[in-house]
């Protein structure tokens, strides 16, 4: 491996180490309120006690948990060689999807979108897509971006929008990142499932053509989920093994988030530097993020323990 990706792989395995971890999470999650949740993340030497010292409530915490992840990818970006460049970038497309979602639904007279995530040079078309004035003008710009036609940004629906870009996230990782196919055939399954089993019936174009890569056709003309796992590739039945409905697709999320912390770690372990390095570190600190989210809504909600976490043990 070339030594330009030394720097980047020590780089990477030092802030992993910085993650919260399962363990804590599930502390966390116990903690009696929110504020105890947060005191405890305040105090903590981790990687979100700085930008959670000012922050009280759940979705002011949330957004300080993605920010640090943010943070954390745009520093790990500052260390990769120019041929890593476009790994930082795929995966960072997570929060210019954020951004894209938030400033469609106001643009189709929603809420006022919040302060866009800073993407800096991580910013896939968030620099041209920032500037629409109009919901027409910005489907118009993504289908003119490396986006390309994800779907209708305007009345069809933002849940419409945001699966379009999910699945086209997920195949660019992939594509930079061969690593992570196994991760881009379970974003394409549960996105899947989810529009099938919100609608009834296959989702509206053009969100079809762009799973049909990954997943074929045939799950289509599913009719329940039963039907939906028996159609999917058989390397793609295990996401959704043993959900009986789709109240239960939270399991298989929580199992997917799961899998890619495993993946991360194996990676993180590799015995050469190299970009599955790099990969891995963006892994296990995603899903880092996502479980100490999880902690702190279960203990914003009294409940004690926290069914997602114990899914993802």
């Amino acid at each position: 491996m070339k030594s330009d990706w030394v720097a980047a792989s020590v780089r990477a395995r030092s802030m992993a180490r910085r993650r919260v971890g399962a363990g804590t999470s599930l502390a966390l999650a116990a903690e009696g309120t929110l504020g105890a949740a947060l005191s405890s993340l305040q105090e903590s030497r981790s990687c979100y006690a700085e930008r959670l010292r000012a922050v009280s409530g759940l979705a002011a915490a949330e957004r300080a948990i993605h920010e640090t992840l943010l943070w954390q990818l745009r520093v790990l970006a500052g260390w990769l060689p120019a041929s890593g460049t476009a790994l930082a970038r795929a995966f960072a497309g997570t929060f210019e999807i954020e951004n894209i979602v938030a400033l469609a639904h106001q643009l189709d007279g929603g809420a006022e979108a919040p302060e866009p995530y800073r993407l800096g040079a991580l910013a896939t078309a968030w620099h041209r897509l920032g500037s629409a004035g109009t919901r027409d003008e910005l489907t118009t710009m993504l289908r003119t971006s490396p986006w390309r036609d994800v779907g209708d940004a305007g009345p069809a629906g933002p849940g419409t929008l945001r699966a379009g870009l999910q699945v086209a996230w997920a195949r660019r990782l992939a594509a930079v990142a061969p690593a992570a196919g196994t991760w881009c055939g379970a974003v394409c399954v549960l996105t899947a499932a989810r529009s099938l089993s919100v609608d009834g019936t296959i989702p509206p174009a053009p969100l079809p053509r762009l799973l049909r890569p990954v997943l074929g056709r045939a799950w289509e003309s599913s009719g329940s989920i039963g039907d939906f796992r028996a159609a999917l590739p058989p390397s793609l039945q295990k996401v959704v093994r043993d959900i009986a409905s789709p109240r239960e697709l939270w399991r298989a999320e929580a199992r997917a988030h799961a899998q890619m912390e495993r993946d991360g770690f194996v990676f993180l372990r590799a015995s050469l530097p190299g970009p599955d390095v790099v990969l891995g570190a963006m892994a296990v600190l995603s899903v880092d993020a996502w479980r100490v989210r999880a902690a702190l809504a279960a203990a914003a909600a009294g409940a004690g323990s926290s069914e997602v976490l114990d899914e993802a043990a």
